[in-house]
């Protein structure tokens, strides 16, 4: 069995189980922590730990980061004038990231990740997998969003992580960003 299967057996034992009170946090928050190479492997593999959840009683719902953030820059009102822009001067990447980078912190990622937990909150054995977090480079990270929404997480949700543990709680973003110590949540793997 290969270190990521063990790796989602053991979260699922921990999801199991539930959190306990800590000084960080007893939201239901996971992250299966795996390296940037593995990024492959965890989308092949995802259709298969889908099946174990609900194999195990579990109504598994998908967030892809990935799909929300096309939908955000897809319909984004200044998305004319980006592309106008782009045909002027193709190549200045850093204008293009910054321009994206604003249309994602404005909040409306945030605000469709808490609109699907609201969803979740009243539904019997439901469960969260928020994938292709890859997707937030180089915007963003994940713990900015996790951090406000401190308090609306009521159903389980498992963050797939492609990055590194430097700690009990710290985590460095596709392995190269700076550690962040700001997650309240239980890291399996990594």
């Amino acid at each position: 069995m290969s270190s990521l299967n063990n790796d989602f057996t053991e979260l699922l034992e921990r999801i199991r189980h539930g959190r306990e009170l800590g000084h960080a946090s007893f939201e239901p928050i996971y992250y299966l922590v795996f390296s940037p190479s593995k990024i492959l492997e965890v989308k092949r593999q995802m259709p298969a730990w889908t099946a174990k959840l609900k194999n195990e009683g579990w109504n598994v719902h998908i967030f892809s980061i990935a799909d929300h953030i096309a939908q955000i820059l897809e319909n984004a009102p200044l998305r004319k004038i980006w592309l106008t822009a782009d045909s002027k001067d193709p190549t200045n990447w850093e204008k293009t990231n910054q321009s994206l980078a604003n249309a994602l912190n404005n909040g409306a990622l945030q605000k469709l990740l808490e609109q699907k937990l609201s969803e979740l909150e009243y539904q019997d054995k439901s469960i969260l997998l928020v994938t292709d977090l890859e997707a937030l480079h180089p915007y963003m990270r994940i713990g900015a969003i996790e951090g406000n929404l401190q308090g609306k997480f009521n159903s389980p949700t498992v963050f797939f992580y492609p990055g590194k543990r430097t700690g009990k709680t710290k985590l460095k973003f596709l392995g190269f960003y700076p550690d962040d110590g700001n997650y309240r949540s239980v890291h399996v793997g990594g």
